[in-house]
């Protein structure tokens, strides 16, 4: 959109007709004709001069532009800015963002408004509990995504005028933080956590918490999130701790959660158990050759096959043939299980096999449960204390359970003195090697399979026998299923409703130990009778308390009078326990208070849907537990951001984007050396390098807050992944610009004697297009409010963007130019004004959720209705569907001149010109012409390059030399071509758009020829049939009679 002042011509006198007004014989052409073989005569004469003295031609270096200094905001912080200066020359975010959020904090409109009563406004309620993002590290761009999705729909409902709260606060994340704050003092120190011991380990973990605290604060700051940050939590806050106490010792007591001694999944890396959520399943097509955290980087050992070898039969020489994927476990086999059906091994039935390596007697036993005879030798070798299946056999026969695995990953006593100490996967190939020296090895093959993977070491999980805590999770599942399906929980997308139900009815028990010093330690104690041995593994002997008290007292009952100490467990509790309480514990649970009894439940649970059932599920099964409630109406998840190439964000490919660096912009080398602020090796940061030169040759681009910001919510359109591109980023910076400047532009229109109408409501004096642009604005108001509704952000963020840019921008703004001349009548002048004002107000708080910095700034710069003492936009009110702003029939006669002019700037176009562009719209109706007569100016205005437009009633008046374009079968324009262009290659283009027009026109008459084509065709189909066929017969009566007139100009 030009932001010049000047407007192009109007054609108040049209020339007469078949007047040729830009005759290649005129003056003015002869003039251009002089000037363009001086120019010619001049370029020779250079170059002749520079063939006989051979001189090089010498650079002149352009004048460089004065580079702007530097925003440096001057605003003392909390205060409003000063908008007293005149707009700046062009749109720069960080000028643009600064200062605002403070001064929206400090004015309170972050936090919760209540009615007169102290309750909940008549309005509505709009609560989104944020979810807590880890401490491990500042956030990434996915995290921004979240930012955007949830700030958006909160100040969305805040300026409905519901009472809004977006509760911030932190995970401490127990096994990702300790992990990388334990890499970071190893780097930095070569120090374990356990060189500091625990309490100075934990102290190091919250200095480090305290860091990133700050840190993601400040992003979160950036991303523009209006929260009300006197609610901040953190999950091992004392309030929020209390509540984690309070639900372990519940469930213990309602008999939900229990201690036993079963296999949990062990990462030796990470020295913890993990939740089955936290083990992912690598896909192995064969044979592979794997490097394994802990071992040195050269080693690489065998996964993908299976190893068949002999056990000798115990007083015999025959042999028993088993196969299994992982070799080392068979120094903790207790038993070899047959078919009881299988002819080939009853002779065996009751018999032993012998330990080729340890002093042990293995059991043959019938399984028909475990056994398939027709796969492999029919015989399988069972280990129950390290495989879940052989677990279960176990339990069946009453084996005995020998676990031959150190928590560190080596082998102990039990795996026989040669094979004590070592290493699990050095003893994998050792125990191959030793077979093959006893002739018991008999063969390895591929074997397609999975092999479990520790989401965050990459360690492959290793079973084992551990006493731990459980939460029986079946009784509490049912629940939660019986619930959404009530209607209690709306769950979108539709997919993740159909994984929601699968995961729920299959769920197994929820494992809440965790061997972690930074964590909910839990609070439950083993009572340690003097002078008995007593069983651990047993959960009688323990007690749980909400304090030690009330643990003591309960563990007098177990005494019964002897005497006793209490020894806390070691383990901490599941980082999910924690934050499956998030909704109700920030507001203060277990003690009931106001913000309780107001604010939950939620209304929204917006999140990725990787995390559905590490956290949403377990918020609900929980929530329904400990309150009786759902707690929220509504979960929403987001996709997964990926990068440009579909690539999942990984530090390792150099891929991971910080939201600030989009929004500052970042040059390349410095973009490199953030690499070096994590844990990455050399080669590791190598790597992300390469990944980051490929991506961003020049670094990223500034793009600033709002740019990003409805970037990504323009991305949110129900799918389950987003490669996400920086460049489409950078596109919506442009589009900021526009916004900026168009504004700039309409605030010279609107005076310094400009005074808004008291209300929005139109006065009657709107011209066509002011009716049209209000009904647009109508329109996309309507749309905005439907699809936020529906949490369709691509959608919503579409319809602002086409109201702005092709409505507003290159309509409207344009259109209005002659209207507020100083020519125009006053009333003409004023109208023009206030619907640029009411289009400009309303525009911008329909953009507001999406863009808040950018709006707020240009909306202040606007004059405020007389008595009207909003003082943000964020607490203005939204535009919603307004019956006084319907203009259907103005809105469809505009149209039709607009769709005229778009006809007439593409055959101008197809011509190739570009100035002095005359129009001639041949009308045979009255009411179009009156229509067309009165919209000339309009259509002058908004063509550019053009001269003049002029309706004609009769085909005899256009001048001869025109092309043509049909608009439909009553309007085409015309414009003056003649003495430009080629007439042999016209006729030709004339020939070519006839025969196609005339194939289509047959189409068209052969469906209207059919037998029952009045009767059995719809209405609607039959009307737009009719209306193609007028059109068509139309466009062969202009091309005809164009084709005639190229052909008599020859």
């Amino acid at each position: 959109m030009s932001t010049q002042s000047t407007e192009p011509p109007v054609a108040t006198t049209p020339p007469p007709a078949g007047g040729d007004v830009r005759d290649p014989n005129s003056k003015s052409a002869a003039k251009k004709e002089a000037k363009r073989l001086e120019k010619e005569a001049k370029l020779a004469a250079k170059a002749a001069k520079a063939t006989v003295t051979g001189e090089k031609k010498v650079k002149v270096e352009k004048e460089k532009k004065e580079e702007e200094p530097a925003f440096v905001n001057t605003t003392p912080k909390g205060e409003k800015k000063d908008l007293s200066e005149p707009m700046a020359a062009g749109y720069n975010p960080l000028a643009v963002e600064a200062a605002w959020y403070d001064w929206w904090s400090a004015q309170g409109f972050f936090k919760p408004q209540m009615g007169p009563d102290g309750k909940p406004k008549k309005e509505g309620l709009f609560v989104i509990p944020s979810p807590p993002p880890n401490v491990t590290g500042s956030l990434h761009i996915g995290h921004a995504l979240t930012v955007a999705i949830q700030d958006g729909l909160i100040r969305w409902n805040r300026m409905l005028g519901k009472t809004t709260l977006f509760a911030p606060g932190f995970d401490h994340a127990g096994i990702s933080t300790q992990s990388v704050v334990e890499k970071r003092l190893y780097k930095t120190e070569g120090k374990t956590r356990h060189d500091l011991g625990r309490e100075k380990f934990l102290e190091t973990v919250m200095d480090w918490k305290n860091d990133y605290q700050g840190r993601i604060t400040n992003q979160l700051h950036r991303l523009g999130g209006s929260y009300d940050w006197d609610r901040v939590a953190f999950t091992m806050d004392e309030k929020l701790s209390k509540a984690v106490i309070e639900t372990f010792c519940q469930l213990h007591e309602d008999g939900i959660l229990y201690r036993a001694n079963r296999l949990v999944n062990w990462c030796v890396q990470l020295n913890t158990t993990l939740s089955n959520l936290e083990v992912d399943q690598k896909q192995l097509n064969g044979r592979t050759m794997l490097n394994i955290p802990g071992y040195d980087a050269k080693e690489r050992f065998e996964f993908g096959v299976l190893t068949s070898f002999a056990y000798p039969i115990e007083g015999s020489d025959e042999k028993i043939v088993i196969a299994t994927t992982r070799p080392e476990t068979m120094l903790g086999d207790t038993a070899i299980a047959i078919h009881p059906d299988d002819p080939r091994y009853t002779h065996l039935h009751g018999k032993f096999a012998v330990h080729p390596f340890v002093d042990r007697r293995i059991p043959i036993i019938t399984d028909s449960i475990i056994v398939d005879m027709a796969f492999g030798t029919g015989a399988v070798k069972i280990t129950p204390a390290h495989d879940p299946n052989d677990y279960e056999v176990g339990v069946r026969h009453k084996l005995e359970f020998i676990n031959i695995l150190n928590d560190n990953g080596t082998l102990n006593a039990n795996a026989g003195e040669q094979f004590n100490g070592m290493k699990r996967f050095h003893a994998r190939v050792e125990v191959v090697k030793k077979l093959k020296e006893l002739g018991l090895y008999v063969e390895t093959k591929d074997n397609p399979m999975q092999i479990p993977i520790c989401s965050k070491s990459g360690d492959v999980i290793e079973p084992v026998l551990k006493p731990q805590w459980w939460v029986d999770c079946k009784p509490l599942a049912e629940e939660a299923i019986k619930r959404t399906r009530a209607g209690e929980l709306a769950i979108s997308p539709k997919q993740s409703e159909n994984d929601w139900y699968r995961w729920l009815e299959g769920i197994q028990d929820w494992c809440i130990s965790r061997q972690l010093w930074w964590g909910h330690r839990c609070p439950a104690y083993f009572v340690k009778l003097e002078g008995k041995e007593q069983d651990a593994n047993d959960g009688k002997n323990w007690v749980v308390g909400r304090t030690l008290e009330e643990a003591t007292e309960r563990a007098k009952v177990i005494a019964n009078g002897a005497p006793f100490t209490l020894e806390q467990d070691e383990d901490v509790l599941d980082t999910w326990f924690s934050s499956g309480l998030w909704p109700w514990s920030i507001m203060g649970w277990p003690e009931k208070n106001p913000d309780l009894e107001n604010f939950f439940p939620s209304s929204l649970l917006e999140t990725g849907w990787d995390i559905l059932f590490f956290w949403v599920a377990r918020m609900v099964l929980l929530g329904i537990k400990l309150t009786g409630k759902v707690p929220f109406n509504e979960v929403l998840c987001h996709a997964m951001i990926r990068d440009a190439h579909g690539r999942k964000m990984s530090k390792s490919l150099g891929n991971v984007i910080d939201p600030l660096d989009v929004i500052q912009g970042l040059p390349l080398e410095q973009l490199h050396q953030k690499l070096y602020e994590g844990n990455l090796d050399e080669k590791e940061i190598t790597k992300a390098k390469a990944g980051q030169k490929k991506d961003f040759p020049k670094g990223i681009p500034q793009c600033g807050t709002d740019a990003l910001r409805f970037a990504l919510c323009a991305y949110s359109g129900g799918g389950r992944d987003i490669n996400l591109e920086i460049l489409r980023v950078e596109g919506y910076r442009k589009f900021c610009n526009k916004i900026f400047n168009a504004t700039k532009f309409a605030m010279l229109k609107l005076d310094e004697t400009f005074v808004p109408e008291p209300t929005a409501k139109p006065t009657g004096n709107e011209s066509l297009v002011e009716k049209w642009i209000l009904h647009k604005l109508n329109i996309a108001a309507a749309e905005i409010n439907q699809q936020l509704t529906e949490r369709n952000f691509m959608s919503a963020t579409n319809a602002a963007y086409n109201f702005w840019l092709y409505e507003l921008c290159d309509v409207y703004i344009e259109a209005m130019k002659p209207m507020t001349d100083d020519s125009s009548p006053i009333t003409t002048r004023k109208s023009a004004q206030q619907t640029l004002y009411t289009c400009l107000d309303y525009g911008l708080r329909l953009l507001h959720p999406f863009m808040p910095f950018v709006t707020e700034e240009l909306w202040q710069r606007l004059p405020r209705r007389p008595n009207d003492p909003t003082p943000s936009i964020m607490v203005s009110s939204f535009p919603i569907h307004d019956d006084g702003f319907v203009f259907a029939d103005a809105d469809k006669q505009f149209d039709l001149v607009f769709s005229t002019l778009k006809a007439g700037r593409s055959l101008a176009a197809s011509y190739n010109l570009q100035n002095d562009i005359q129009f001639f719209i041949h009308l045979q109706s009255d009411q179009d012409a009156a229509l067309f007569e009165a919209q000339l100016s309009t259509i002058v205005a908004l063509t550019k390059g053009c001269k003049s437009a002029k309706v004609v009633r009769d085909a005899k008046d256009v001048p001869e030399g025109c092309g043509s374009s049909v608009v439909s079968s009553s309007i085409v324009v015309y414009t003056l071509v003649r003495g430009l262009v080629d007439l042999d290659v016209e006729i030709s283009k004339c020939e070519k758009k006839l025969d196609l027009a005339r194939l289509n026109l047959q189409k068209i008459a052969k469906v209207e020829s059919q037998v029952g084509y009045e009767e059995t065709v719809p209405a609607d189909v039959r009307l737009a049939n009719d209306d193609k066929r007028k059109t068509l017969e139309a466009e062969i009566s202009t091309l005809e009679l164009s084709k005639e007139m190229f052909a008599k100009l020859k």
